[in-house]
């Protein structure tokens, strides 16, 4: 990931917020190979210098909450490594599905470079300490299998498996209702944050869940039900 990779995310992720006909969406690296590698080594001396560093942990934290903040599922499909950065950017999906060939890591260690405790936080809300520890000061990486294990990815595929498992499970949640969805996506970030930023989270959450019952979805969703055939939701 490049810086200027990070800051275009970050104009994406505010296109995408303000455009009501997105349902969900997709992050996954180009090709087989990996899904994020890590940061791009060569921009160190010009952006992660001692005195730029916050600056660096900034645009990638704002890229990081710019999908974290979508009002919409975001699935991250991981094939190969996953590493230092991916790792960050995968951990601001709402779910993550991988290969088992995927790979995941945290580099620090290696390099001898620090990563802030916000971001160390995000992966520590998924795992534990424990794995975090492991991550953080082995900079080792560890397969599909163990990442599964300590529940930093959802599902574990074949190779030749997971696009279409992807495919199918997008279509799935893409037939579901949106206010739903977005009530739930709030509630889990509700819990996750503390102080304020709980409050505020939790005040959103509950609008959207008096939004869901005033809603058509809701009265299409019942009539559906009754009438024993697939709503047609449309996130109003």
């Amino acid at each position: 990931m490049s810086v200027g990779m990070w800051q275009q995310l970050s104009q994406h992720c505010r296109q995408l917020a303000s455009d009501s006909n997105v349902r969900l969406v997709l992050l996954t690296g180009s090709g087989d190979e990996a899904f994020v590698a890590g940061a791009d080594i060569s921009e160190f001396d010009e952006y992660r210098t001692p005195e730029l560093a916050p600056s660096y942990d900034r645009m990638t934290a704002d890229a990081q909450h710019g999908l974290q903040a979508l009002p919409v599922p975001v699935v991250a499909k991981i094939k190969g490594f996953c590493i230092g950065g991916g790792l960050a950017l995968a951990l601001a999906a709402d779910l993550r599905f991988c290969n088992d060939r995927a790979m995941f890591g945290l580099p620090p260690a290696r390099l001898g470079i620090g990563y802030s405790p916000k971001g160390v936080g995000a992966l520590v809300d998924v795992v534990g300490p424990g794995p975090a520890a492991e991550l953080l000061y082995s900079a080792e990486w560890v397969d599909a299998t163990t990442a599964q294990r300590w529940g930093l990815v959802n599902r574990v595929l074949p190779s030749e498996e997971l696009d279409a498992f992807t495919d199918k499970w997008l279509a799935t949640a893409a037939q579901r209702a949106p206010l739903s969805q977005q009530a739930g996506k709030l509630a889990i970030r509700a819990h996750l944050s503390s102080g304020p930023q709980q409050t505020i989270l939790s005040d959103r959450a509950d609008e959207v869940v008096r939004t869901c019952f005033s809603s058509h979805d809701y009265q299409e969703g019942i009539a559906a039900f009754k009438e024993k055939r697939k709503p047609n939701f449309e996130g109003r």
